[in-house]
């Protein structure tokens, strides 16, 4: 690891993205912060001088190179970079944005941070009241950042964009446009490098791009390590169920990884309606393939909107028998009244729990309903980001197939040691 390479790493936080910020930096601080006392701790032995000498040293160099001039004085501590950078934002009378860098980008890799999927009451500016932006409205937001950082010199520009904009308009079923691949386009052409994504909607947006990578990440490890808090994943008699085709293979993923039967819902839509809430839906009938009776049935999402569909699929699944149900989605959006009509199949018994991201912010209202459940993946960005301003390799952390087991292999270990301890006598 080059020591000076923090020093180059910038993010910006949109105003729909601060609160994933909020999240991801004392990550990204404890990551380069466990690097720099490994590294220490090397050069000390290598060149036989004190660890507070080898800190001394690093720090130095590291200093030359921020782009903040606030830093640490202390040289027996680390100086970690500050990573966000200050940015003024604008909205005028008439609506239009503007985005100001308070700090030089030259030569730096930036990293633009945007949750075009928060629906709270946000301030664009300090002095600004709080108001509820569209997702056009963040998207503006966005291009005028990009738009800053390219002309002020930045080295490169990545968008890290935890739900991807437009995802679901991504095949054409008549006269439409391609919005998903419209967005790309235009971000590509821009200059940006490199977006990273959870769980995008469909694989074909990679296609969109000629020369921007596009690092689309899986929650599958954060969404199993709260399953297992809440069921045993070994041992319970689980089935996987996959709520329409469309989803599939990521259920079968789950199913391999679990070594868990996999099962499937097959739901018959009238596509000339469009699902407003979860009581007016598009799904005209449904068929069951597999045995969910008795059983604790998982089922994965990459999307929860107004929740409609999965509510019925969860009915549905009661039915016909099905003993706990547990739901995860990587983009839990919640709109229109989705919270309280989840609230109401809760109090009617229809699920146990649903495990949703914090890819998608939402306020403690929710996070404090009994039945939701939140999977932290800030970290899981900040490791990518780490990864790739230091050219290292993404492959640990884009197939998480050896930690998952490596999970499944704990929690077996800690039944066993259970048992253990249940038929040993008192005393030993």
């Amino acid at each position: 690891m080059s020591i000076t390479k923090p020093g180059t790493l910038a993010v910006i936080s949109c105003p729909g993205g601060r609160e994933f910020t909020r999240g991801m930096i004392p990550h990204l601080k404890s990551i380069y912060r466990r690097r720099f006392d490994r590294l220490a701790a090397t050069i000390a032995k290598r060149y036989k001088i004190s660890t507070e000498e080898a800190l001394k040293e690093i720090n130095i160099a590291s200093d030359l190179h921020m782009w903040s001039s606030k830093f640490s004085t202390k040289e027996q501590r680390v100086h970690i970079p500050r990573f966000e950078l200050p940015v003024r934002f604008t909205k005028f009378a008439n609506g239009e944005f503007k985005a100001q860098l308070q700090a030089s980008v030259r030569g730096l890799d930036v990293y633009i941070v945007q949750d075009v999927e928060n629906h709270y009451p946000i301030k664009v500016s300090e002095d600004a009241e709080p108001e509820i932006l569209s997702v056009n409205d963040h998207l503006l937001l966005l291009f005028v950042t990009i738009d800053a950082a390219i002309r002020s010199g930045a080295q490169s520009v990545t968008l890290v964009l935890p739900a991807y904009p437009y995802a679901r308009q991504h095949k054409r079923k008549g006269r439409e446009g391609l919005t998903a691949a419209w967005f790309g386009q235009i971000t590509e052409h821009m200059g940006v490098s490199r977006i990273i994504t959870l769980d995008i909607h469909s694989r074909e947006i990679q296609n969109t791009f000629s020369r921007t990578s596009m690092e689309n990440l899986h929650a599958s490890y954060q969404i199993l390590r709260k399953l297992s808090e809440l069921v045993d994943i070994v041992h319970d008699d689980i089935v996987v169920v996959s709520p329409d085709t469309g989803a599939v293979d990521r259920n079968k993923f789950y199913a391999e990884s679990l070594h868990k039967p996999l099962a499937l819902i097959y739901k018959e839509r009238d596509y000339s309606k469009v699902s407003t809430d979860a009581a007016n839906s598009n799904i005209t009938n449904m068929h069951m393939l597999g045995n969910v009776e008795g059983k604790t049935v998982f089922m994965a999402d990459d999307m929860l909107g107004t929740g409609g569909t999965l509510i019925k699929a969860m009915c549905y699944l009661k039915d016909l028998g099905a003993d706990k149900i547990i739901c995860a989605v990587s983009l839990p959006l919640f709109t229109g009244s989705a919270v309280e009509d989840f609230q109401v199949a809760y109090e009617k018994g229809y699920f146990y729990r649903i495990i949703g991201t914090n890819a998608v912010y939402h306020t403690s209202d929710l996070a404090a309903r009994e039945w939701f459940v939140t999977a932290d993946v800030t970290n899981l960005f900040s490791r990518i980001i780490s990864r790739l301003h230091h050219g290292r390799s993404l492959s640990p952390l884009l197939d998480n197939r050896t930690i998952i087991q490596r999970l499944i292999s704990a929690a077996s270990e800690r039944r066993t040691n259970s048992q253990l301890e249940l038929t040993l006598p008192d005393g030993e």
